[in-house]
């Protein structure tokens, strides 16, 4: 069944305009045929065209659920942008499909990318989370200067990490990230920009509590290394579930 997203479905019962159009212009939906809306926060809803006007598509709320995450906990990624967006989108792209709540880009000391324009990556979220059939979408924010993030997280009271590779930092303190990671736990992972964090930022993120991991002995892309922790903290929590995971997961 076609799936589409609509904020605020509950209150105004239409789809959004590009959503319209793609139903029943592209889809060729018409009236009485039944699709599924949700609305970015949890809410999954079995609905019917009422009218399969292009620009404004009514429909008729037939049956609603709540969903929460499958991974029942909070994943969040703060990651420095790439220069090249297609990498950063397609970053982001494949976290959603995984499974995380927040993605907090960074301003750093060695930032390529100084000016983020998140509309296109908020589109790709959506199609992403449509696709692999989430009813939760992630939280986008705009660009953060780091100090306002390590500012923000001193709240945060989950598992708090930064993958750093500068060898003249001390790497004999870091720990392995996949043994360290508490699987069902609330998770902040912070990874650099191209040219890596600064010293500076190091120190101060491990005053503010984040444990320096490593990720491995390969030395890896901004954009990789952000979907290798994402892929692992599901990993880690599929393990910690193995019986009833195996039992219930469709590819």
């Amino acid at each position: 069944m076609h799936r589409f997203f609509a904020p605020h479905i509950k209150s105004d019962f239409s789809l959004p305009t590009d959503e319209a159009h793609h139903c029943v212009k592209v889809l060729r939906l018409g009236l009485g045929a039944e699709i599924e809306v949700v609305d970015g926060d949890g809410g999954l809803y079995l609905c019917r065209v009422a009218s399969d006007n292009p620009k404004h598509c009514l429909v008729e709320i037939v049956s609603e659920k709540h969903e929460k995450p499958h991974w029942g906990h909070r994943i969040v990624l703060c990651v420095a942008p790439t220069k090249n967006m297609d990498r950063m989108e397609w970053m982001a792209e494949k976290v959603t499909e995984m499974g995380v709540d927040e993605i907090i880009p960074l301003l750093c000391d060695n930032s390529e990318r100084r000016v983020l324009k998140t509309e296109r990556l908020q589109k790709i979220l959506v199609s992403a989370m449509k696709q692999s059939l989430k009813s939760t979408l992630p939280v986008l924010r705009g660009l953060t200067p780091l100090a306002d993030l390590l500012t923000q997280a001193r709240s945060f009271s989950g598992q708090k990490f930064i993958a750093y590779c500068d060898p003249s930092l001390p790497r004999g303190q870091r720990l392995n990230f996949f043994s360290r990671y508490t699987a069902g736990g609330d998770v902040m992972m912070m990874i650099g920009p191209e040219g890596d964090f600064s010293p500076d930022e190091v120190k101060a993120a491990l005053s503010a509590g984040f444990v320096p991991v490593t990720l491995g002995e390969s030395r890896l892309r901004t954009e990789t290394a952000a979907v290798m922790c994402c892929a692992a903290c599901h990993v880690a929590d599929a393990r910690g579930r193995a019986p009833q995971y195996e039992k219930e997961t469709k590819i």
